[in-house]
């Protein structure tokens, strides 16, 4: 039987999840879907249809209807896409619709790092490792302002704050699925980080957590290179140490190797 890994990546807007999913995704040699895209691609649906964000009846339907190249549409994230996809993830009917969609992903051989607000908890609670992503809403706010500004739109600091302070009201109080961190994740706080520190702590959490629970191994080609120079390699069993090229020792772990050159 074919396993998978899976890795969780949770935590509020603008705290850094996105950029570690996708380079966690590209080292662990698995696919990586961004939760919030299948919000925003059903909120695009919706708002191309004249549909109210609010009415949840029409944000379903919308939601049933996502095909995977809506996933690929131009401007998911303009801002009005944005506030409309926070309002559609509210609506338990749309939450619903889109569940068996990321478990069908995650499920899918070699796995998946998954992030979103929900991951740890409701979409995959059994996922190999789970991170919840946070910072400071200071911090949160530069993040996003800087982002918007990168993409050439108008970013008021103040406005931005308040924009990230609503939707995380939104996200913690929402009946349905509300963000929260799962009891077995890993908080990390980027607050004083960067992307690459980022990346190397919570490659070290993954390390941790994965060779802690001595699971069945992932057949990674041993050709495949992730980005900063780690190699990933094919092992016979969980937790095993070795000699590198170099007579370095390594721990291997799923299948996966984390030797550094």
């Amino acid at each position: 039987m074919t396993r998978v890994l899976v890795v969780a990546v949770d935590g509020p807007a603008a705290a850094g999840k996105g950029t570690l999913a996708r380079r966690l995704s590209e080292r662990l040699g698995l696919r990586r879907l961004d939760s919030g895209a299948i919000y925003r691609a059903a909120a695009a649906r919706l708002l191309e249809s004249g549909g109210d964000p609010a009415d949840e009846a029409r944000a379903a339907a919308a939601a049933r209807a996502l095909a995977p190249r809506d996933l690929e549409r131009d401007g998911l994230r303009d801002r009005r896409i944005e506030r409309a996809a926070s309002e559609l993830a509210a609506h338990p009917a749309v939450r619903a619709a889109l569940l068996a969609f990321q478990r069908d992903y995650a499920a899918t051989p070699p796995g998946a790092v998954i992030d979103g607000r929900d991951i740890g908890t409701v979409v995959c609670p059994e996922a190999d490792v789970k991170l919840y992503v946070t910072a400071s809403p200071e911090a949160r706010a530069r993040r996003r302002r800087d982002e918007l500004l990168a993409r050439g739109d108008a970013a008021d600091l103040a406005a931005v704050a308040a924009e990230i302070a609503e939707r995380d009201r939104r996200d913690t109080e929402r009946a349905c699925s509300p963000l929260r961190r799962a009891a077995d994740a890993v908080p990390l706080d980027t607050t004083a980080l960067d992307a690459d520190e980022t990346f190397r702590a919570a490659l070290d959490i993954v390390r941790e957590r994965l060779n802690a629970a001595g699971k069945a191994t992932i057949q990674t080609p041993a050709s495949a290179r992730g980005p900063e120079g780690f190699r990933l390699a094919p092992v016979r069993g969980p937790g095993e140490i070795s000699s590198g090229s170099h007579g370095e020792r390594r721990r291997r772990f799923r299948g996966i190797d984390l030797e550094t050159e």
